[in-house]
């Protein structure tokens, strides 16, 4: 029996369990929906973060969750997320400042942190990434708003993925991994490793535990659990795009595993869905967070109604009745009493403090040198440094700040004051994935331009194309980016931050390798370090309805 939802059995004056109980619940929620009413404060909605917080793991202690989720070559990287009610989430800090290798000190698209995995044990709050072409790494801390140790590489191996410890009753440590068809020719596969106890070590050679060729191609990113006797695998198998969820479990670690689908799209809208966590709150109820791949916007985070049904879990609704649950889009909220609604992933900063928002990361391992946000007291300032050996355009630049797209749609707009030294410098706004479309302001003999530039596939060295160019009477004004539905974006700028005119045509917003597009301001130079800048007063996010 699933205890909250009495409510509902009361509403129908019958006494339904398990999955009909979730299906009736589903279905109150639509028809308020339906019916023009909106979701009664008890409800949430998904996505929970309409935000690219790709493979998600969560845990809690005592009445605190924690989510983290890979970065790959962002930085600061692995960023850490903080609710007391599961569905408001707000960044609190991040686990790596810079990646361990100097490898990264330039943009390497889909290299990185993949797959991140964090677990609480003997006090402190353990991280395991793995870096397909490094190997293993391990980051701890007491307190996961603070300081994290320095990445220690476990192992150094090629293509191990996805890593999750478990800590055993009789207290020996264990870690499961997937592999990179990439890296090693081959996936589909988990593999379990002992762990020294403190989990700094490997041991031994490992042992393939799943085979899921036959069954469940590319499974990948296992989190790994024990209850009531059963060890569990809980791993999307299928693909990103339009793979499911699969659990397995066995008496012994090391297999026989049984295998069970217990989440897919069905006859839903939520492709995948994929990688996440289960979760169980204080008091005993369990719930299941995941991601689905939304393209431009990136990996996008859902939360999962769960129970436990002849010690196998039951994901979400069975709305098509074929034994499988299906991702819901409203549902009762977790029965915590704590809850802090107005809590939200950070976006707009005012540059006012000193140090960045957490929401901010640069394109690969950064530098001090490249901002200040003491100079001009209020205002951010961008260097216009070339940090590349080459410079085909931006996109080869680890300088460059983004954050994540906050919604599906969304505006911002930034007020800059340009500085140049040299007519190679440019500043302004942008949006980032694999193709790339800016507003920026260069000087041209003697006189200030504002141009609407793109790249597309950036990473291939292309060069950029001006599509559109208006001429400045001065270096200062207000830019903004609107994004629509679809992730389709126009640019428009104003001389006094009311009267905004659109530059040039609406354009498609990119995914990245792995991640969605980004939106971000930047100053820079194709030459060599000028002593040009830019400041910039505010960046100011409203998310649209």
């Amino acid at each position: 029996m699933f205890r909250a939802f009495s409510p509902i059995s009361h509403c129908f004056q019958i006494r339904p369990t398990g999955t009909l109980r979730m299906i009736l619940t589903v279905l109150i929620a639509f028809s308020r929906l339906a019916a023009g009413d909106p979701i009664s404060e008890m409800h949430y909605s998904n996505p929970i973060i309409f935000s690219d917080y790709s493979d998600p793991d969560v845990i809690r202690v005592n009445d605190a969750f924690s989510l983290i989720s890979s970065s790959f070559i962002n930085t600061p990287g692995i960023p850490v997320l903080h609710s007391t009610d599961l569905v408001h989430w707000q960044i609190i800090g991040h686990a790596v400042d810079n990646l361990p290798d100097n490898g990264y000190d330039l943009p390497q698209p889909g290299k990185g942190i993949w797959a991140p995995s964090l677990r609480y044990h003997n006090g402190e709050y353990y991280i395991y990434y793995g870096d397909p072409d490094l190997g293993i790494f391990l980051i701890k801390s007491k307190n996961p708003a603070g300081r994290w140790e320095k990445p220690l590489l476990v192992i150094s191996a090629k293509g191990w993925i996805d890593p999750c410890p478990l800590w055993d009753d009789d207290g020996q440590a264990y870690l499961i991994h997937a592999w990179a068809k990439s890296r090693v020719g081959f996936n589909s596969i988990l593999t379990i490793n002992k762990m020294s106890p403190d989990g700094t070590q490997i041991l031994d050679e490992g042992i393939p535990v799943f085979d899921g060729h036959a069954t469940q191609p590319t499974i990948e990113g296992p989190k790994l659990y024990k209850r009531n006797g059963f060890y569990y695998i809980f791993a999307p198998a299928g693909g990103v795009k339009n793979g499911w969820q699969t659990v397995l479990r066995s008496q012994n670690i090391y297999g026989q595993y049984e295998e069970k689908i217990v989440l897919e799209q069905g006859i839903t809208a939520i492709n995948g869905p994929h990688q996440g966590a289960w979760i169980e709150t204080a008091n005993g109820e369990s719930w299941f967070v995941h991601f689905q791949d939304k393209d431009a916007y990136g990996r996008i985070v859902h939360l999962q109604p769960m129970e436990w049904q002849n010690d196998w879990p039951v994901i979400g609704v069975d709305l098509d009745g074929n034994g499988v649950g299906e991702p819901v889009l409203s549902f009762r909220r977790p029965q915590i009493a704590i809850s802090n609604p107005d809590v939200n992933i950070q976006t707009s900063d005012d540059f006012t403090k000193n140090s960045l928002g957490l929401q901010w990361q640069w394109r690969a391992n950064s530098k001090p040198e490249w901002f200040s946000l003491t100079n001009q007291p209020g205002f951010l300032r961008l260097y216009a440094v070339n940090p590349a050996p080459a410079f085909n355009n931006p996109g080869d630049l680890p300088n460059i700040l983004t954050q994540k797209f906050p919604a599906e749609k969304f505006e911002a707009v930034t007020k800059i004051k340009f500085h140049s030294e040299s007519a190679t410098d440019q500043a302004g706004l942008v949006v980032i994935g694999s193709d790339y479309f800016a507003l920026k302001i260069i000087r041209q003999n003697n006189e200030y331009l504002l141009l609407r530039v793109e790249c597309l596939v950036a990473e291939n060295g292309n060069p950029e194309t001006i599509r559109d160019k208006v001429t400045l009477s001065q270096p200062e004004l207000f830019l903004k980016v609107t994004i629509t539905q679809n992730a389709v974006g126009v640019f428009s700028y104003s001389p006094n931050g009311k009267d905004f005119l659109p530059l040039g045509k609406q354009f498609q917003a990119a995914k990245g390798k792995w991640v969605g597009a980004q939106v971000g301001l930047f100053a820079t130079t194709a030459g060599k370090n000028s002593g040009g800048y830019a400041d910039f007063d505010y960046f100011r996010v409203t998310v649209n309805p």
